[in-house]
């Protein structure tokens, strides 16, 4: 076996595990997970904002 064959051997073994590697899938999909609550979060506060400051000065407001 000549050293090329040998590298491409090694080198085709080292792809084929890479490939067959799923130990960062699971990261991945959580941090997919947390970015889909984050900017869901950011679009009902954005949605709400206004009326929840208006409620909350009319409360201050009658308070006083």
């Amino acid at each position: 076996m000549s050293r090329f064959e040998a590298f491409c051997s090694s080198t085709s073994r080292q792809i084929g595990r890479f490939c067959a590697d799923e130990s960062g899938a699971t990261a991945i999909e959580y941090a997919m997970i947390a970015a889909g609550i984050g900017a869901a979060l950011a679009a009902t506060i954005t949605g709400m904002g206004s009326s929840v400051k208006t409620t909350l000065y009319d409360k201050l407001a009658n308070l006083l």
